[in-house]
C-alpha cells in the first residue's frame, strides 16, 4: 500500500479528529456580543394646556396627540387615522387649529395648546358646543371634538382676513357657506351631519353679529 492510498478508516478517523477541534476554535472567532440598549433619553417638554402649565418627560418621538391622551389624560382629543386624513385630532396652538397626530410634543415646548376640554364645560359651553347640540351636528360624536376645535378657528381665520382657496377677493375676506366648507373640509364627518355642521357655524356667526 503506498502512502497516498486512503482507507475508509483513515477517512472516518481524520474527519473526528478535525470536528473535535471546532468547538475549541469557535470562541476564537466569535463576534463580539452587541452592547446592552440603554433606551431612548427622555425629553423635558413645558406646555400650557387649556390654561394650565404643564411639564412632562417624554420620549421625543411621542406625537403631540399621544401626549394630550396618554399623558395628561385629555381622551376629548381623538385618535382617528392618525395620517393628518381626518382631522378628529385638531386641536389649537399657538392660537392655529393643527392635527395633533402630525407633530411631535417636542417640537411644541412652550406653546399654549386648546384642547375640547378647554372651550368649554358641560355646565358652561362655549357657544359652538352649544350650537352643535343645538343643531344636532355630533351625532356620534367621534369626529365632534375636532369639528369644534376647527370651527372656532374657522371664524378666527375669516375674522383675521386670512383667505381660502375659495376667496374671490383677498382684500376683503367674509363669512360665506362656501368658506366653511371650504375651510372644514379637511375634517370628516363619520355621520355626515355636515349641512348641520355648517348650520351650527352659522348660527354662531349669527350670534356674534346680534
Amino acid at each position: 500500500m503506498t502512502s497516498d492510498h486512503v482507507t475508509r478508516r483513515g477517512l472516518f478517523q481524520g474527519g473526528a479528529a478535525l470536528a473535535a477541534t471546532v468547538p475549541l476554535m469557535a470562541p476564537a472567532h466569535a463576534a463580539p456580543s452587541a452592547p446592552a440598549s440603554k433606551g431612548t433619553p427622555m425629553t423635558a417638554v413645558e406646555l400650557t394646556v387649556n390654561g394650565r402649565e404643564v411639564h412632562l418627560q417624554l420620549d421625543p418621538r411621542t406625537t403631540l396627540l399621544d401626549a394630550l391622551r396618554e399623558h395628561l389624560k385629555l381622551t376629548g382629543t381623538k385618535k382617528g387615522c392618525d395620517h393628518g386624513q381626518c382631522g378628529a385630532c385638531t386641536v389649537i396652538v399657538e392660537g392655529r387649529r393643527i392635527n395633533s397626530c402630525l407633530t411631535l410634543a417636542v417640537m411644541h415646548d412652550g406653546d399654549a395648546v386648546t384642547t375640547i376640554e378647554g372651550l368649554g364645560t358641560p355646565e358652561a359651553l362655549h357657544p359652538m358646543q352649544k350650537a352643535f347640540v343645538v343643531h344636532d351636528g355630533y351625532q356620534c360624536g367621534y369626529c365632534t371634538p375636532g369639528q369644534i376645535c376647527s370651527a372656532v378657528s374657522v371664524l378666527e381665520e375669516i375674522k383675521a382676513g386670512i383667505p381660502s382657496h375659495v376667496t374671490e377677493d383677498l382684500d376683503k375676506v367674509a363669512f360665506s357657506e362656501d368658506e366653511v366648507r371650504e375651510r372644514m373640509s379637511g375634517n370628516i364627518c363619520r355621520c355626515a351631519a355636515y349641512s348641520n355642521i355648517i348650520a351650527a357655524i352659522s348660527d354662531v356667526v349669527g350670534e356674534a353679529k346680534a
